[in-house]
């Protein structure tokens, strides 16, 4: 099967997993974003480039899902995807993804999308906008990064890499 429609059946995915499942295991208002998951993988096996056009194409579609504040999630998930890119290294894919360096970017990926996603998003609202959009990122970060300690060990079984190495 060609990458790129396999990408499309993992977003699509991913998507009906987001707007279905996790609303139920959510803690307060804090989910965890199974697409920063999926943008980190992208960015560590496919480089910069595929990362910023993925973080493109899937924002977009959460765009259209959710229909408030069109555009939003397409230039954070842009934004995130182009940041963590820089971490490409196609020698050392495998130890990275079966590796706390893994949880780590996607904790640097979601700081970036849920602060620039929440800073903007919050315009408006009364009270501390900085206050909020920290307590919101920090929120998410953290919950992101408990799910994400799952495809962690995941690929650390599968490319046989000790995952506290």
């Amino acid at each position: 099967m060609q990458p790129y429609i396999r990408s499309a059946l993992v977003v699509i995915g991913l998507l009906l997993l987001q707007t279905t499942f996790l609303p139920f295991i959510a803690l307060g208002r804090y989910l965890p974003d199974l697409f920063i998951l999926y943008l980190v993988y992208i960015a560590l096996r496919r480089g910069q480039i595929e990362a910023t056009i993925s973080g493109f194409i899937i924002g977009l579609l959460q765009d259209i899902i959710t229909t408030q504040f069109f555009g939003l999630a397409a230039l954070s998930k842009t934004t995130a995807g182009f940041v963590v890119g820089y971490f490409f290294n196609e020698n050392t894919v495998e130890q990275t993804l079966g590796s706390y360096r893994y949880v780590l970017l996607v904790a640097l990926c979601s700081v970036v999308h849920n602060f620039i996603y929440f800073t903007i998003f919050l315009q408006g609202n009364k009270g501390s906008v900085l206050f909020s959009t920290i307590e919101c990122t920090i929120g998410m970060t953290l919950y992101t990064c408990v799910i994400g300690v799952l495809p962690m060990f995941f690929f650390s079984r599968k490319f046989n890499t000790p995952w506290a190495q």
